[in-house]
C-alpha cells in the first residue's frame, strides 16, 4: 500500500490543494477551522452522515455544533472561504488529495472485546468510502484515537479496491500515515494553534512530508515529531492513559486528606511544585470524564490482555476503578449528609457537561451521580450554561419519558432553581459558578441548606459564615 515519491504523479507534497475530512465532531470540526485558517490556499470540505450537524455548521455562530472558546471566530473567518460542511461523501472523497478520519471510535457493546475493545465499525465504513470513490492517489490520515493496527485494517479495506477506475481506468492508490489527536476541550483551539507536538507516523516518507509541510504554515518543525505508524498509534493511548492516571491518583489522594484533616489543595500545590512531577492535572474532582480518557484505558486494557500482559492490564484497570469509586462516594456522602433519605427533596446540579469550557457530557461524571440520586428518590433541577435540555435528557436516558415520571427539571436561572432546594451539588467547575450570590440563594433553600463542592471552586469558609452547611471534595476541614 505504500506508494513511493516516484510512483507518483499527480500529487506534489507542497501542493495538497483539496483535504476532505470525514467526521464534523469534536476533533474534525475544531482541527479542520484551525487547518483551514493557517492554510488558506488548501480547499478543505468537512463532511459528516449527521444532516442535522452539517446544517449547525452551516448555521448561526452561537449555535454551532461544538463549543470551544475562539472557535466560532475562526469559523467566521474561513467557513466559505475554504472551509465548507456538507453531506457529499462522495464529490468530498473524489476531489481530495488528502483525507482525514475523524469519525467515532466507541467501545463495544456486543461481541468479542464487548466493553473494552474500540468499536471499528464508522472506521471501516469511512474505508470503504474512500476505496470506493478516491481518484488518483489519496493520502489516508488517521485522526480518530484508534487502536494499534488498526491502520492494517485500513490498509486491507483499501488495498482490495486496488482496481481500474470504472469511469477513466485510472490506478487507485493510497497512502495511509497516523496523525493523533491531542486536544483537551475547553482549549482545543489553543492547542492546535500552540501545540505541544504534532505527531505524524508512517512508513511512506512522500505521505508523511506531505502532512508536514501543512503543519509547518504554523508549527515550528522541531515540534512536529515522526514515527512509525505503531508507535503514533499507541502514543495517542499511552498519552491518555497517563493523563487519566494522574487525576485517578489525586482523587485516590482527596480522600486520604478528607480523613486525615489535610486539604487536597494545599498537597497538590506543593506536590506539583517539584520539576519532576508538574502541577498540571492535580486538580481533584468527581472523576474524568469525555470521549477518550476511559475508552482508551479500556483498549490498553483489552491489548494487554490479548498479549497475556495481564499484570500490566490490572495495572491500568486500577485508574478506572479509582475513577468510578470517586462518582459513586460524591453520591453516598450526598445522601449520608441528607439523613440517608432523598425522597421528595430537591437536588440542584450545577454543571453537566464533564468540563468547563465544553459542552461535551460524554462520560461525564453528572451522569452516574445525577441517576443515583434520582434512584434514591432526589427531585433534580440541572443547570449547565452549555449543554442543551435535550442533551441531559439524552445523556440520561430518560429523554422519552413523561414529564411527571422524569423528576428532573432543567433550568438556567439558578436563582429560580435554588427556590426551596435542600442542597446544591457543583459538578463542573463552569466561571459562573464561583460568584454567586450565596447570601440571597441561602435564604430561599430549604434548611438545613448544603453545598456540596465536588470542585472546590467556592470559599468554605465564607459559606459558613452564611450558616450554610459545606462538604467540599478533598477538604479535611469538613464538617
Amino acid at each position: 500500500m505504500s506508494t513511493s515519491k516516484l510512483q507518483i504523479k499527480n500529487i506534489d507534497p507542497l501542493k495538497i490543494s483539496n483535504i476532505c475530512c470525514i467526521g464534523a465532531g469534536y476533533v474534525g470540526g475544531p482541527t479542520m477551522a484551525v487547518l483551514a485558517n493557517y492554510c488558506p490556499n488548501i480547499k478543505i470540505n468537512v463532511v459528516d452522515i449527521n444532516s442535522e450537524r452539517i446544517d449547525k455548521w452551516n448555521g448561526e455562530l452561537n449555535e454551532l455544533p461544538i463549543f470551544e472558546p475562539g472557535l466560532d471566530l475562526i469559523i467566521k473567518s474561513v467557513r466559505k472561504r475554504n472551509l465548507f460542511f456538507s453531506t457529499d461523501l462522495r464529490g468530498s472523497i473524489k476531489s481530495a488529495d488528502m483525507i482525514f478520519i475523524s469519525v467515532n471510535t466507541p467501545i463495544k457493546t456486543k461481541g468479542i472485546g464487548a466493553g473494552q475493545a474500540s468499536d471499528l465499525s464508522w472506521v471501516e465504513s469511512s474505508a470503504r468510502q474512500i476505496s470506493k470513490f478516491a481518484k488518483g492517489h489519496t493520502i489516508v490520515v488517521e485522526k480518530s484515537t484508534l487502536p494499534v493496527k488498526t491502520a492494517e485494517i485500513i490498509q486491507s479495506i483499501l488495498g482490495s479496491y486496488e482496481d481500474l477506475d470504472d469511469e477513466k481506468t485510472e490506478k487507485k492508490t493510497f497512502s495511509v500515515i497516523s496523525n493523533p489527536e491531542f486536544l483537551a476541550e475547553g482549549t482545543a483551539i489553543e492547542n492546535l494553534k500552540f501545540p505541544d507536538r504534532v505527531l505524524i507516523g508512517g512508513e511512506d516518507q512522500f505521505a508523511v512530508d506531505a502532512l508536514k509541510n501543512i503543519y509547518l504554515n504554523w508549527v515550528k518543525e522541531e515540534k512536529i515529531i515522526t514515527t512509525n505508524l505503531w508507535s503514533s498509534e499507541l502514543s495517542k493511548l499511552i498519552a491518555n492513559a497517563f493523563l487519566a492516571q494522574r487525576i485517578s491518583s489525586i482523587n485516590a489522594v482527596s480522600m486520604i486528606c478528607e480523613s486525615t484533616g489535610a486539604n487536597i489543595k494545599e498537597v497538590s500545590k506543593a506536590v506539583g511544585t517539584d520539576s519532576r512531577i508538574g502541577d498540571k492535572f492535580l486538580d481533584s474532582g468527581p472523576g474524568f470524564g469525555g470521549s477518550c480518557f476511559k475508552k482508551d484505558i479500556l483498549n490498553l486494557v483489552y491489548i494487554c490482555r490479548s498479549f497475556s500482559l495481564n499484570e500490566v492490564a490490572d495495572y491500568w484497570e486500577g485508574v478506572l476503578l479509582i475513577n468510578d469509586w470517586q462518582q459513586e462516594r460524591v453520591y453516598k456522602t450526598i445522601v449520608k449528609k441528607l439523613y440517608g433519605n432523598l425522597n421528595e427533596k430537591k437536588i440542584l446540579i450545577l454543571g453537566f457537561a464533564f468540563k468547563a469550557n465544553t459542552n461535551d457530557t460524554r462520560n461525564s461524571p453528572s451522569i452516574d451521580i445525577c441517576n443515583n440520586l434520582i434512584k434514591e428518590g432526589a427531585s433534580l433541577v440541572i443547570n449547565d450554561p452549555k449543554v442543551s435540555e435535550k442533551e441531559v435528557f439524552h445523556s440520561l436516558n430518560i429523554y422519552n419519558l413523561k414529564k411527571e415520571q422524569k423528576n428532573i427539571t432543567f433550568e438556567k436561572d439558578i436563582v429560580q432553581a435554588a427556590n426551596k432546594a435542600d442542597a446544591i451539588v457543583i459538578l463542573t467547575d463552569w466561571e459562573q459558578y464561583k460568584n454567586l450570590n450565596w447570601e440571597q440563594i441561602y435564604k430561599i433553600m430549604r434548611k438545613p441548606a448544603w453545598v456540596f463542592d465536588t470542585r472546590r471552586v467556592l470559599s468554605i469558609e465564607t459559606l459558613k459564615e452564611l450558616k450554610l452547611n459545606v462538604w467540599q471534595l478533598g477538604n479535611g476541614s469538613n464538617d
